[in-house]
Order: structure tokens, then C-alpha cells, then sequence
């Protein structure tokens, strides 16, 4: 039950969309299709980049799992560090993958020359990761790009090399490929870049606002929604 003192601290709906809109963050859940499980995750502005971080909470073969991340970009959407920690069934996980300005990558303190070259990191477990090519892509409609990404395989929880394609069907489609072409989704993107919807594998269920971005990072739109 609420108080007098309860409402002096409660911010009102105005209040609460200057606030986000000043902090520069969007918000997303998901509901995982092929797997028991829910994902929440976060963009925001950092001072001199991106922060991309969520948790994931899934079943696998009857195994728990809890995996949190936490992954920093640069201005241009370039991978900076991704630490993961949590848990798939009985084993602890902890990641450290950190790519240098060269694209030259470590996990966990140590080289890994089959990374080099990659630009971004691919959580195996999360959407959320889809996101960082999209936007550093920022591809027209009917354009397509090749990337190599650092994935993060599940429930392996190993890290190897990943070619992908990326092809912009539409203002909210891409045409997702790897493994040569022999994995394809048509995924359904937000305006901040969020899937929402990942054929089989994940659909998002609620948001808290969806913000877009100039080229200096600030905000072209403020879309509050789920809001009473």
C-alpha cells in the first residue's frame, strides 16, 4: 500500500521519459522459442562509446543456466571488451574477451590468432549481440556485408570464428547467414537495432522505450511504450 511518502518519491510518467531520454538507453525482454527461457537486455550511451549488457536465464538438456554479460564498444560500433559470467548447469562460466584497436583478440588473458580480424562479438545464447553489426554496418535497403565474428558458442561456452552475411531486405529486415550459407533467418529489427523477432529462436515480449541515434550518438526518436 502506498504512502504520502511513497508518492513524494514516485516519479511521474513526464518525468520518468526525461530521464530516460537523457540517459540515452533502450531496454528489451525476450521469450526464447526453441528452449525454455527469458533475456533482458540494455543499451546505453557511454561517454565515449556503447554499452550492451543483459542476462539470460534458459534451460538446456534440463541443465539451468544464468549467463550475465557486460560489452563495451567504441563510437562506431566496433567490439571493445565482453566479459560473460554465470553458470550452464553445475559449471561456472567466466569470459573475459577483449579485441584490440588491430582486431587482435584474448579470452581470458590469451591470445587467440583464430579471432583476429573480427570486429564483433556473438553472445551463441543471446539476440542481443545481432545488434553491433547492424549498427555498425548501417546498411542500405538491398546492401550486404560480410563479417567475422568472435561467437561464443552454447552451451559449449567456447569461442571460435564465425562468418556471417548480413543483407538488409527491408527498413526492419536483414537476411542473417552463416555456417556458408547453410544457417538462414529473416530477422525483424526495432529502430534501435533489437531483434524482435528471430524466427524459432526468440521473440521479444516487452520493451521499455526504443530510442535511434545520429551520427554524434544523439537521440532522433523517443518511442515510450508499455507504459499505463
Amino acid at each position: 500500500m502506498g504512502t504520502e511518502r511513497d508518492s513524494a518519491f514516485r516519479p511521474s510518467k513526464k518525468s520518468f521519459l526525461q530521464m530516460s531520454h537523457r540517459e540515452d538507453r533502450a531496454t528489451v525482454q525476450w521469450r526464447r522459442l526453441d528452449l525454455p527461457g527469458h533475456e533482458v537486455a540494455q543499451l546505453s550511451r557511454e561517454a565515449d562509446g556503447w554499452r550492451l549488457s543483459g542476462v539470460a536465464a534458459l534451460t538446456e538438456s534440463g541443465r539451468p543456466c544464468r549467463l550475465e554479460y557486460d560489452i563495451t564498444s567504441d563510437a562506431k560500433w566496433h567490439t571493445e571488451r565482453c566479459l560473460v559470467h554465470g553458470y550452464v548447469g553445475p559449471i561456472g562460466i567466466k569470459l573475459d574477451l577483449v579485441r584490440s584497436p588491430s582486431s587482435a583478440w584474448t579470452v581470458n588473458g590469451t591470445p587467440v590468432g583464430s579471432l583476429d580480424g573480427c570486429e564483433d562479438v556473438d553472445l551463441g545464447f543471446s539476440p542481443a549481440t545481432n545488434l553491433l553489426p547492424i549498427r555498425r554496418l548501417r546498411l542500405e535497403v538491398g546492401a550486404t556485408a560480410s563479417v567475422r565474428a568472435a561467437w561464443v558458442r552454447f552451451p559449449e561456452m567456447t569461442t571460435e570464428l564465425l562468418e556471417q552475411v548480413y543483407t538488409r531486405v527491408a527498413a526492419d529486415r536483414y537476411l542473417y547467414e552463416s555456417a556458408g550459407g547453410t544457417f538462414k533467418r529473416e530477422l525483424i529489427v526495432d529502430a534501435t537495432g533489437f531483434v524482435v523477432e528471430y524466427p524459432g529462436v526468440w521473440v521479444a515480449e516487452a520493451s521499455a522505450g526504443t530510442a535511434t541515434f545520429d551520427e554524434a550518438g544523439l537521440p532522433l526518436r523517443w518511442r515510450p511504450i508499455h507504459l499505463q
